[in-house]
């Protein structure tokens, strides 16, 4: 669970979790395509923090610098589980 004390430890712009997971209602359903899309969470300068994504095709380095913010907060919370004050640090 990620808690605003594991955010500000972690060290500026560092990516602390990225997996992959399928474009459905059962995985996060960024345009309902049914492929797999992979997914970066960085931590920001100011101890918040965001999640990208993208299809696998793409490497984790591509999607970091060029991938789609997940905004949707079912999704968020899905792909990083989160406390309340993590979560309202989320950069939208």
């Amino acid at each position: 669970m990620l808690t605003i004390e594991k955010l500000k430890e972690m060290e500026l712009r560092s990516v602390f979790a990225r997996g992959e997971i399928v474009d459905s209602p059962d995985g996060i359903n960024m345009s309902n395509s049914g492929k797999m899309l992979k997914w970066v969470a960085v931590r920001g300068v100011i101890h918040d923090w965001a999640i990208y994504c993208h299809f696998a095709l793409k490497g984790y380095d591509w999607i970091l610098a060029l991938g789609d913010k997940v905004t949707a907060p079912n999704n968020i919370k899905k792909l990083v589980p989160c406390d309340e004050e993590a979560f309202k640090m989320y950069r939208c």
